[in-house]
């Protein structure tokens, strides 16, 4: 967006110092005719840099940069969750969330999808007609597994940039991340197997665990530093692990970035106790900032861990591509994919593959990992304005969803259910545990449209958060 480019170069200008605290920027007539853009962009600039909390409008005397400039507030402690492997229950809340994400009646800041306004729709679009009609019947029969070899071959290159150097044939394409880590799972163990992961985590990958009859470990993480690795050890010490399962870049709902050492000791601590690591990069290309992080994969020198991603949460969900880059277990995942449902959709494949190689996804991460960035700003401020005090709140590196820690008095099931009544979705914190704990937290999606409506709904999110407190 045009408007957004001319925010961006303020803030920059402000960060240089060419505007100090209390500074009045130019007028808007003067920036319009400076950045050869209309009056109604300017306006839309001041807008975006008044809800960052950047500039601040005075009447009758124009925009001044603010003179206490925000600062976000505390981030949650490291978890504590129960050092017992649990059976997963309480997983069904989770398809509501989904639901409510097709509600147009609905603020849907409960499931972790995008808004439609910030994906690359029509391109796709483009890109799977394109495909049926330059692919003709090759675009309707089966791609067996491994699937797509020009799709395989545009993974295997994006890999390079993470750090994991892979051929096109140790790759397996998915229908989504989700059948990604089943799949990985079901190759690994079996029912009653204790799966160890990051708490919190992910609540479909609970889900998975819940459909195979496995046990989850929980072990304490950081929302900045990840998961404990000496609690991870401790754990190991006391538990027949039989995988490790992590988002180690950009974690949901966390929003953490592995440092590479830690992803070093990681994988040689579960390597030394030959314990699998499932690794979910779903999120990975969303960083913030501009060097796309490593995979652990990158260091599993015995390839007897796996990898998985897909493009559902960085392009589109609809066509369903995920894919698994699964080391020493390949033939056995192949096998699994075949079993349970043949093959992901050829159409799909091609016009990803295509869009790969011509570069679209590229130009669209460019643009889109800043947008992120800023709507997850937005709505830390906005949290910080209309909470109640003592909120605390994650500050993601990456991705667009941010963790919430209410004062101890909320409850956020209840919260859940009275945001729900007012037309809100919001995603409770006890389904990112397998034991249900997280009983104050909830996890909010930023990728949701700024407007009148989505600020309305923080402000009556944080009126209900304070009634929970007064009762």
């Amino acid at each position: 967006m045009l408007y957004e480019k001319v925010a961006s170069t303020i803030t920059s200008q402000i960060e240089q110092g060419i505007y100090h605290p209390g500074d009045r920027i130019p007028g808007v007539r003067k920036l319009a005719k400076q950045f050869s853009v209309s009056v109604s962009t300017i306006l839309e600039a001041h807008q975006l840099l008044e809800d960052q909390g950047k500039i601040e409008a005075r009447p009758r005397s124009g925009y001044y940069v603010r003179t206490r400039l925000w600062q976000p507030p505390e981030q949650p402690a490291m978890s504590n969750p129960d050092a017992t492997p649990t059976l997963v229950s309480g997983q069904a809340l989770a398809l509501e969330l989904v639901k409510a994400t097709n509600n147009p009646g609905i603020v849907p800041l409960g499931a972790a999808v995008p808004s439609t306004v910030f994906l690359p729709t029509a391109a796709v679009n483009r890109a799977i007609a394109s495909a049926a009609r330059q692919y003709g019947d090759r675009a309707s029969i089966y791609e067996f597994p491994p699937g797509n070899e020009q799709l395989r071959r545009q993974i295997a290159k994006r890999l390079a940039d993470a750090g994991c150097q892979v051929s096109p044939d140790e790759i397996v394409i998915t229908s989504g991340c989700q059948e990604a880590l089943a799949l990985c799972l079901r190759a690994v163990a079996q029912p009653g197997d204790i799966i160890a992961l990051e708490s919190p985590t992910f609540y479909g990958l609970l889900q998975v665990i819940e459909s195979l009859g496995m046990k989850a470990l929980e072990i304490p993480t950081h929302p900045v530093n990840g998961i404990s690795i000496e609690a991870l050890e401790l754990a190991i010490e006391q538990w027949d692990i039989r995988a490790c399962t992590l988002v180690p870049n950009f974690s949901n709902p966390l929003g953490y970035c592995m440092s590479d050492e830690n992803k070093k000791r990681l994988v040689a601590l579960l390597s030394k106790h030959d314990i699998t690591l499932i690794e979910d990069d779903v999120y990975g290309d969303l960083g913030f900032q501009q060097d796309r992080p490593i995979v652990a994969k990158a260091y599993d020198s015995a390839n007897r861990n796996m990898l998985c991603s897909s493009f559902s949460k960085s392009l589109a969900p609809g066509p369903r591509v995920g894919w698994i880059v699964p080391g020493c277990y390949q033939e056995k995942v192949e096998y699994l994919k075949y079993v349970t449902n043949l093959a992901t959709a050829t159409v799909s494949q091609l016009a990803i593959a295509d869009f790969l190689k011509r570069g679209g996804y590229d130009r669209y991460l460019r643009q889109v990992c800043s947008r992120y960035e800023r709507q997850v700003e937005m709505f830390i401020r906005a949290v910080d304005k209309y909470f109640p005090s003592g909120t605390r709140v994650s500050q993601p590196q990456g991705g667009f969803v941010i963790w919430v820690e209410c004062p101890e008095q909320v409850d956020a099931m209840q919260l859940y259910k009275q945001a729900m009544l007012k037309n809100i979705s919001i995603a409770p914190g006890p389904i990112f545990s397998a034991s249900q704990k997280y009983t104050n937290f909830i996890r909010i999606n930023c990728a949701v449209v700024w407007d009148d409506r989505t600020d309305r709904a923080l402000l009556t999110l944080g009126k209900l958060a304070s009634v929970c407190l007064r009762e």
